[in-house]
C-alpha cells in the first residue's frame, strides 16, 4: 500500500473534489459519471475520457512499446519483472498524456486511467480471453497483479503516475457468449480462496485506484450492480476508497440480459445505489429520471463523481504542471531503445520449455540448414495478443530465427498451412502446402513448427470478430491442418522443434511423444521472435514456468459453465497434467538442499515460518531459476474440498555455471489458512507439508522435472480463526 504523504494527501484531494462538485449542478454532475465525461465550461472543467488501456503496453493509442501479453509475462513467475514493465508503461502513458494535451486530443484512449490489469481467475483452458490475465493461480495472480498496479501508479509522494483498474471484479471468467446474461454461483469458500484474493491484494496493498465490476452475475446479483461485491466486501470489508466503474455497456445487461431490471432507469440505479461511480457507456443520463422518480438521491450522485473527481486530483490534471513531476516526461521516452531492450528481456523470460530430449540449445557450428514451417512462423498477429498497442518494429519468429542464426546458416521457409482454413490459398485444394512442407523439411538440417493461435481465434467476444465461439475455444485441439504439418514434419525423420504462440493450454499429445523439444512462446510481444530466436541457439537460457496447467483434452474438464473449482486447476484437479502448473525446463541443472526452518516446525496464528535453502547451478550453462513453496494440509477425511497443494511463495535465484546462492522464504500463518464454507480462514490443528523447489510435489512435474521439491513437515496445535 502506498505510504507517507501521499496518504496524508488524499484527504486534501478528496476536500477539493467535493468543493468542486458543489458548484455543478445535478444534469452536470449525471453527466460526469459517463466514461466520456463532458467539459463543464463555466467551472473551466476540461472533458475527460476515463476509458484507456494498459494490459501489455499502452493499447490502442498509436505506437507504443507492445511488452508479451500477460499470460506470458506471468509465466516468467517474477514480481520485479512486472514492476519493471508496468513503470515502462506508465512513463509511456505519460508521455503519449503529454503531447496529446499540447495539441489538445481527449479523445477516448487518452487519459490516465488505465483499465488493466485484469487479474480474474484463468479456471478454464478453453476461455478466449484468459491470455489477458495471469493464470489459475490465487496466490501468482495477487503477487503480479500488485506489482502491475505498483509499477503503473507509481511511488511519488504526491500524484499517482496513472490511476490502475483491478477487473473484472469478480467470479468472471467465460463463456464470452453467455457473459450479457449468464450467472456465475459459487461458494463462499470458493469465493474467497480463489476468485477473490487478487482483488483483495490489489486493493489493501497496492492501492488500486479502481475497480470494474463483470458483465455476469454472481449468485443472482449483476456485478456492477452488487450490494455484496461492491458495498459489503470493496468498501465495507476492504476500505475501498477509489471509484468503481462498470464494464462496457454492462448497465444495459441488467434488463436485457439478466432481466433483473425493467429498463434503463432502475438500472442506472441500481447500480448507483450499490456503489458503481462510473458507467462505461451512454445509459447514465437516466439517472435525472431515476431521481425524478425517487429512485437514487442527489447525494449518492454527488459521492459517485466525489470519487471520480479525487481521482482526477491525484492524477494533478487540476494542478499547474510544474507543480507534477510526470507532467515533464517527454515523448522521446515512447518506443525508446531502452523500453525495447525491456522488451526483449520480458519475451525471453517468459518461454517456457516444455520438453528438450538435447536437441536445444543448437549449436550454429554444426547446422547449416533450418526449416521454419507453420501459419505463426512470419504472423506479426501471434505475437501481439489484445488489448495492443501499435511497435514501430515487430520481429517474427521467422525474422528472428534468421537473425539470431547468422548470415551462415541458411533458413527455409513454408507457411505450412492457414491458421485455421483448409488452405491457403482460396482456390487450393485442402492441404495446400503439404507438399512445400515436405520439401523444407528434405533440405533441413532440423524443422521449426510454429503453430498455434492468435487473437482472431481466442478473445474477447466481438473484440476481432473471432472465428470459435465468440471468443472461446470450442477444444483444445490445433485448429484447422496444423497438426497434420506437424506430423508431416515429424515423418520427415528430421529433429522436430515445436514453437507454439498462443495465450492458452492445448493439447499436446502427439508432440509430448513424438518431437524433441517443445518452447511455449505465449504471444512474446513486439520483440518476440528474436527472443525465441536467441533462446534456440542458447542465447538465453529458458526460465518460464507454466502459470496455467496443461490438459490433454477437453473430456477431462467439468462443463465450462460450472464455477466450482472443484475438479479444476493444480490445487483442485484428479488426474495427472500433461505439463504441470509450475512446470518449466532449463538450459541447465539445478539442485537445492540443507533446506532449514525455524520454529522447529512448529506454527501458530501469530508468527511467520523462515525457511532457507541453499541452490546450486551443476550444469554447464548460467541461468535463473524459480523456487517455488507449496503448502498441503493433511485434512481429515471427513473433511471436503481441501486443495492438494497451493503454491504460497516464489523466489527468484541467478547463478551462473557451478555458483551457489542461499535463498529466504518466509510464510506467514494466511499461507497455511484454508477457508471454509463460510468464507473464513482457518489454521487448522495437525500436519502440513511445505514443499520447496522448482516444481508442484505432484508426480507428473516429479517425472518430468527428474527431481522432486525437499518436503518439510510443519505442525499446528491450535486452531485459530485468521
Amino acid at each position: 500500500m502506498r505510504k507517507g504523504k501521499f496518504h496524508e494527501l488524499e484527504a486534501k484531494y478528496r476536500k477539493r473534489a467535493e468543493e468542486l462538485v458543489s458548484k455543478m449542478t445535478l444534469e452536470e454532475k449525471v453527466y460526469q459519471t459517463l466514461h466520456s465525461a463532458p467539459a463543464v465550461e463555466r467551472l473551466g472543467i476540461p472533458a475527460y475520457n476515463w476509458w484507456n488501456e494498459a494490459l501489455h503496453g499502452v493499447g490502442r493509442a498509436g505506437v507504443a512499446t507492445v511488452f508479451p501479453q500477460a499470460i506470458g509475462l506471468a509465466a516468467a513467475f517474477d514480481e520485479e519483472l512486472l514492476y519493471e514493465v508496468a513503470d515502462v508503461i506508465s512513463t509511456e502513458a505519460r508521455a503519449k498524456f503529454n503531447m496529446q494535451q499540447d495539441f489538445d486530443d481527449k479523445d477516448i484512449y487518452k487519459g490516465l486511467t488505465f483499465w488493466s490489469p485484469n487479474v480474474n481467475i484463468f479456471r478454464d483452458p478453453r476461455w478466449g480471453r484468459g491470455h489477458e490475465t495471469y493464470g489459475e493461480d490465487p496466490y501468482l495472480t495477487s503477487r503480479l497483479g500488485v506489482a502491475f498496479v505498483e509499477g503503473l501508479q507509481g511511488n511519488d509522494d504526491t500524484y499517482l503516475k496513472v490511476a490502475a483498474c483491478a477487473k473484472h471484479f469478480a467470479v468472471h471468467s467465460g463463456p464470452e457468449g453467455l457473459r450479457h446474461s449468464f450467472n456465475a454461483e459459487c461458494s463462499k469458500q470458493d469465493l474467497y480462496e480463489t476468485y477473490l484474493p487478487a482483488f483483495h491484494a490489489c486493493v489493501t496493498e497496492a492501492g488500486a485506484e479502481t475497480v470494474m465490476g463483470a458483465y455476469n452475475r454472481t449468485n443472482g446479483e449483476p456485478c456492477c450492480g452488487s450490494k455484496t461485491l461492491l458495498k459489503d466486501i470493496l468498501r465495507e470489508d476492504w476500505g475501498f476508497t477509489g471509484h468503481v466503474t462498470s464494464d462496457c455497456w454492462a448497465l444495459r445487461d441488467f434488463y436485457e440480459g439478466h432481466k433483473v431490471t425493467e429498463g434503463p432507469v432502475d438500472s442506472v440505479a441500481l447500480a448507483m445505489n450499490n456503489g458503481c461511480d462510473l458507467n462505461c457507456g451512454n445509459l447514465n443520463g437516466y439517472l435525472l429520471k431515476a431521481v425524478e422518480e425517487g429512485l437514487v438521491s442527489e447525494d449518492r450522485i454527488t459521492e459517485a463523481v466525489v470519487n471520480l473527481y479525487t481521482t482526477r486530483m491525484k492524477l494533478g490534471l487540476f494542478d499547474e504542471e510544474e507543480a507534477n513531476p510526470y507532467s515533464k516526461i517527454g515523448y522521446d521516452q515512447v518506443d525508446s531503445a531502452e523500453h525495447r531492450q525491456l522488451n526483449l528481456k520480458a519475451a525471453e523470460k517468459s518461454l517456457v520449455l516444455l520438453k528438450n530430449d538435447g536437441i536445444l540449445p543448437l549449436d550454429r557450428s554444426k547446422v547449416k540448414t533450418i526449416g521454419i514451417i507453420g501459419p505463426n512462423a512470419d504472423s506479426r498477429m501471434a505475437l501481439v495478443g489484445n488489448y495492443e498497442g501499435t511497435s514501430s518494429e515487430y520481429i517474427t519468429v521467422l525474422e528472428g530465427i534468421r537473425k539470431a542464426a547468422g548470415e551462415d546458416i541458411r533458413i527455409f521457409y513454408s507457411e505450412g498451412c492457414h491458421l485455421f482454413r483448409p488452405s491457403v490459398q482460396g482456390l487450393g485444394a485442402p492441404q495446400d502446402r503439404m507438399a512445400e512442407v515436405k520439401g523444407v523439411c528434405r533440405e533441413s538440417d532440423v524443422v521449426v513448427v510454429c503453430l498455434g493461435l492468435d487473437a482472431t481465434l481466442e478473445g474477447e467476444q466481438g473484440d476481432t470478430g473471432n472465428e470459435f465461439a465468440s471468443g472461446d475455444k470450442p477444444n483444445l485441439n490445433f485448429p484447422g491442418n496444423q497438426e497434420s504439418i506437424l506430423e508431416a514434419a515429424y515423418a520427415s525423420g528430421k529433429p522436430v522443434i515445436l514453437a507454439v504462440l498462443a495465450g492458452s493450454a492445448l493439447a499436446y499429445t502427439f508432440a509430448a511423444d513424438h518431437v524433441n523439444a517443445i518452447l511455449q512462446c505465449w504471444y512474446p510481444g513486439a520483440q518476440g521472435g528474436y527472443a525465441v530466436g536467441r533462446t534456440l541457439f542458447g542465447d538465453n537460457n529458458p526460465q518460464g514456468k507454466l502459470p496455467v496447467t496443461f490438459y490433454r483434452s477437453t473430456e477431462e474438464l467439468p462443463e465450462f459453465t460450472d464455477y466450482g473449482m472443484e475438479g479444476r486447476t493444480y490445487r483442485y484437479m484428479k488426474q495427472e497434467a500433461l505439463y504441470p502448473f509450475g512446470f518449466g525446463l532449463s538450459y541447465s541443472n539445478f539442485e537445492i538442499f540443507d533446506v532449514q526452518y525455524n520454529n522447529d516446525g512448529l506454527i501458530t496464528g501469530d508468527d511467520s515460518l523462515t525457511i532457507t535453502a541453499r541452490v546450486k547451478n551443476t550444469g554447464n550453462y548460467d541461468g535463473i531459476q524459480t523456487i517455488e513453496t507449496y503448502v498441503r494440509y493433511h485434512a481429515p477425511e471427513s473433511m471436503e474440498h481441501v486443495p492438494n497443494c497451493q503454491l504460497k511463495a516464489l523466489a527468484k535465484v541467478g547463478l551462473k555455471a557451478g555458483e551457489e546462492k542461499k535463498v529466504t522464504i518466509t510464510l506467514t500463518p494466511e499461507s497455511f489458512g484454508l477457508y471454509d464454507e463460510d468464507g473464513r480462514l482457518i489454521l487448522h490443528a495437525g500436519e502440513y507439508s511445505v514443499f520447496v523447489g522448482f516444481s508442484q510435489p505432484d508426480g507428473r512435474s516429479i517425472s518430468l522435472m527428474g527431481q522432486s521439491p525437499a518436503e518439510l513437515s510443519v505442525t499446528c496445535k491450535a486452531e485459530k480463526v485468521l
